[in-house]
């Protein structure tokens, strides 16, 4: 089985996913609007060597809502949008993220799991390629499914500055 990871550039809000050190995939994404950190409440996309811990929503529909990692049952359209316009949606697929380094990103108050960092779907008209989520890495919804089906539980992710 090929490795496979994933490399996140801030600065070029794009995720790409490698396999066996070759460019497989690249994908525009949004990152935190606050900027990059790691302190819990931030805001801030952290930075550093990661993991997936989990990955949510493999049975579920394209566009269906997550809260607290549980689909609602609800499909995300405008109308439902309208219902709560500042909300950052959650959509399609998460992948839950786990820091890898002591200190920077894992345990106390800068670790990544307990800030339920993911890479999730977002709504479609939400643009890509500038920061605006609450510190996770968003991707369109076509995207973060292709996406889940190609990585593994494990698999790293690096998140660059």
């Amino acid at each position: 089985m090929p490795e496979r990871r994933i490399v996140i550039s801030i600065p070029e809000q794009r995720l790409r996913l490698y396999e066996d050190d070759r460019l497989f995939r690249e994908y525009p994404i949004s990152s935190g609007a606050n900027g990059l950190g790691e302190q819990f409440g931030s805001g801030c996309t952290p930075r550093g060597r990661h993991r997936i811990r989990l990955k949510i929503g493999g049975d579920s529909a394209p566009g269906s809502v997550f809260v607290g990692r549980r689909p609602t049952g609800e499909i995300y359209c405008e109308a439902l949008c309208a219902q709560a316009r500042q909300r950052d949606w959650i959509l399609s697929r998460i992948l839950w993220l786990t820091g890898a380094e002591p200190g920077r990103n894992r345990g106390g108050v800068v670790d990544t799991l307990r800030r339920f960092i993911y890479i999730h779907g977002t709504p479609d008209t939400e643009p890509m390629g500038e920061p605006r989520s609450h510190g996770c890495i968003r991707m369109h919804n076509r995207d973060v499914i292709d996406l889940y089906e190609l990585v593994s539980n494990g698999d790293w992710v690096e998140i660059l500055g």
